[in-house]
């Protein structure tokens, strides 16, 4: 999911375009915590997009001329593909790990700041994916086939050709087989060379974007 603030509207903006750092991210979208007993997971683990429930989202703290206070711009992508594989030591497998955010369709609340990230900012006519490849997994407990689980994935995040390595906090709920849940990052414009966004309308825009990733995954065919 991520030249990102009402640059972030733009990025995912991967993710995969963002609002301040101190901004709380919008929702969650695990799922309910059931009362059945709860079974350890064995074995390798791959797991690819469902076709819904997938989206990115940025948030960036700015101040509109227009109000009289600061506010959040938050931009949403909901074309998010992708996978995560882990073997059966609980370590990512490379080259089956990588989740793609098409941001050519960022949508805020406002259209203006939406055009301006894609065209000047964002650049999504050359650069119209947000990515992100896992690389590690830290603090990763035992796979429950049911129950919560909570970690940090490490991975390179790659927004306007710029690769820089992101760690994300992730919460999920895991229920026989499918994972849902919600990953969250922060960074700044010049982590990733983005010129904040200049025009007349914003008076100004934080340095930090938070970039959130609601994720629902199910088991790849023959997993």
């Amino acid at each position: 999911m991520t030249r990102i603030g009402v640059a972030v509207s733009a990025i995912f903006a991967a993710g995969i375009g963002l609002v301040a750092l101190d901004a709380a991210p919008a929702h969650s979208t695990a799922l309910a915590a059931t009362a059945e007993p709860a079974a350890l997971a064995t074995g390798p683990v791959h797991l690819v997009t469902a076709p819904k429930n997938n989206e990115a989202r940025y948030f960036v703290r700015e101040q509109l001329a227009s109000i009289n206070f600061p506010s959040d711009a938050v931009g949403v992508a909901d074309s998010v593909t992708g996978s995560l594989a882990l073997d059966d030591k609980g370590q990512i497998v490379a080259a089956d790990s990588k989740f793609v955010v098409d941001i050519r369709d960022l949508k805020s609340d406002r259209s203006m700041r939406d055009g301006f990230l894609q065209h000047r900012t964002l650049e999504t006519d050359k650069y119209p994916t947000v990515t992100l490849v896992p690389k590690e997994v830290q603090g990763l407990p035992p796979l429950p086939d049911s129950g919560r689980v909570s970690f940090t994935l490490l991975g390179d995040l790659t927004v306007r050709g710029v690769t820089r390595p992101t760690s994300w906090m992730v919460k999920a709920f895991m229920r026989h087989g499918e994972v849902r849940g919600t990953a969250s990052t922060g960074f700044t414009f010049d982590d990733f060379q983005i010129e904040k966004p200049k025009v007349g309308s914003v008076l100004s825009v934080a340095d930090s974007i938070h970039l959130v990733y609601d994720f629902d995954l199910v088991p790849a065919s023959g997993s």
